[in-house]
């Protein structure tokens, strides 16, 4: 069976040189014609203003300047939780990861190595863990911040297509995580390891972080690696991390027994940066 028509035409597009051209025009100081993009997308998408730092659209000197906008003080609060959500999004999906299969949509899962860039050590770390998908859509707050305390280990950049990212995709494009240009982020927390992979996608014009600014461009053919092992870079849960030019995807990768998840999280709902998103693991045995 076919896949949908806008899925066909994804892998026909020169998604590469859509995405090139579409980050040189959102970093465009372009005057009336940036305001007007600007306004329309507001239009368009429904962008919540009011929760912005600065509300007023002539403030933006570009439309980067306006998609990763900081939010006022206080509009997400960071709940007492041991665990919260790092980011303005929908959940695509979350839950176990088994024998190093993460579930993408009926009919897909990818590998946890393949997503982390082929590292087999880091993957096993793992293994029967726990994983979230959070998708953001264009209207969402793009700053991406801590779920939990973490001290920063190392980073990879890892080369990769540019196919959308949205639900219609993933329920199309096997492997769709796995195969899109990524940023993983290796963290240790209080309760071990922890990951947070950054995944572009079409007119991603550029994922950035707090400690290394903009990760790509470069876009190179070679997987690329930083190690942080001799730095002190400690981020605490609520703290941003990263943002996205132009939307994505984040995933979070914790391992066995670590948490667990709230109970009204479900796939496609809402969630915002701050809520709680999951309580430490009690086993069975300590109930």
């Amino acid at each position: 069976m076919f896949p949908p028509l806008p899925i066909q035409q994804q892998y026909l597009l020169p998604k590469k040189l859509l995405t090139v051209l579409m980050g040189k025009g959102a970093s465009l100081h372009g005057g009336a014609l940036t305001q007007w993009v600007i306004r329309k997308f507001v239009a368009h998408y429904k962008v919540n203003m009011d929760e912005a730092a600065d509300p007023r659209l002539e403030s933006y000197d570009t439309f980067n300047d306006f998609f990763t906008r900081p939010l006022r003080e206080g509009v997400r609060p960071i709940a007492a939780a041991p665990f919260v959500c790092p980011v303005d999004a929908a959940i695509s999906q979350y839950g176990p990861i088994e024998h190093d299969q993460i579930f993408q949509a009926k009919g897909h899962s990818y590998s946890t190595r393949a997503l982390v860039g082929g590292d087999a050590v880091l993957a096993a770390q793992f293994d029967h863990g726990h994983f979230a998908t959070l998708y953001l859509a264009p209207k969402d707050y793009h700053r991406i911040h801590m779920p939990c305390e973490g001290r920063l280990k190392r980073m990879i950049y890892v080369p990769g297509d540019l196919f959308s990212v949205n639900p219609l995709t993933a329920r199309h494009v096997p492997g769709l995580f796995a195969r899109n240009e990524r940023v993983v982020c290796e963290f240790e927390s209080l309760s071990g390891p922890m990951v947070m992979v950054l995944v572009g996608a079409t007119i991603v014009g550029s994922m950035a972080t707090v400690w290394h600014g903009v990760v790509n461009p470069p876009r190179t053919r070679e997987i690329r690696e930083w190690r942080y092992d001799d730095q002190n870079v400690v981020l605490h849960k609520g703290d941003e991390m990263g943002r996205f030019l132009l939307g994505s995807t984040v995933i979070l990768l914790f391992p066995k027994n670590v948490l667990t998840f709230t109970p009204d999280w479900a796939p496609t709902r809402a969630v915002r940066l701050g809520e709680a998103m999951a309580a430490v693991y009690e086993s069975e045995s300590a109930l």
